[in-house]
């Protein structure tokens, strides 16, 4: 059984900074693809960043280019830094994780991980 864990968020003004980091826990010496999606009431879960099994290569959605940053300390962990926030960035957000396929794909749909943390709040004031 492998479990997400998500830690970091809160409350912050506009253009404060936030880091969130998850691991994904259960399987020993398992690399993982790795993703960070949010959601808002009455909205459907969208891609933040995501990143492959290798860590090499990430994707960001274009709302957050230039001021998010995906990455990977440990094959299992995965953070995301959150600069220059504003209010549109307010969202739970949800760690992702999946332990299938080739090390160099990154996954952007949400149907791509198997894995689910239970989700960390992030609140941006104007």
């Amino acid at each position: 059984q492998v479990q997400v864990e998500e830690s970091g968020g809160g409350l912050v003004q506009a253009g404060g900074s936030l880091r969130l980091s998850c691991s994904a826990s259960g399987r020993t010496f398992t690399a993982y693809a790795m993703a960070w999606f949010r959601q808002t009431p009455g909205n459907e879960r969208e891609l933040v960043a995501a990143i492959s099994k290798s860590g090499r290569r990430t994707e960001y959605a274009d709302s957050v280019k230039g001021r998010f940053s995906i990455g990977k300390d440990q094959p299992n962990t995965v953070y995301l830094r959150l600069n220059a926030l504003k209010p549109e960035d307010t969202a739970v957000y949800y760690c992702a994780a999946d332990s299938t396929g080739v090390i160099w794909v990154v996954r952007t749909a949400v149907e791509e991980y198997a894995y689910w943390g239970q989700g960390t709040q992030v609140t941006v004031s104007s």
